[in-house]
């Protein structure tokens, strides 16, 4: 069974209660799909950590930093499940900001 869920990616919140700003994305997930929604902004935030450890070792440049490859692809995982999984709003919101090449929606 599908239930809805509010999903803001910059908080990486994923709830069935909507509360303040936590609207940003609405989807319908199972509880499989929620776990591995949960995988991957729980990804992102490792890897944005690390970006930010890497960031304070000046001899390593950003362009060859595997975090911040890992955290790009992150996100556009993310988006891309949030797609899957959104309605016709977050659809349209996703496609609006051009996160998502179209071979990809």
């Amino acid at each position: 069974m599908k239930n809805k869920y509010y999903v803001n990616i910059g908080s990486q919140e994923i709830s069935q209660t909507k509360f303040d700003n936590n609207d940003e994305f609405i989807i319908y997930a199972n509880d499989d799909e929620i776990r591995t929604l949960r995988g991957k902004l729980d990804g992102m935030h490792d890897s944005d950590m690390r970006a930010f450890f890497r960031a304070h070792v000046p001899i390593m440049p950003y362009h060859n930093d595997r975090a911040n490859d890992d955290y790009d692809a992150g996100v556009t995982e993310a988006f891309q499940l949030i797609y899957d999984l959104g309605d016709d709003e977050t659809k349209q919101h996703i496609e609006d900001i051009g996160i998502l090449t179209d071979d990809r929606l």
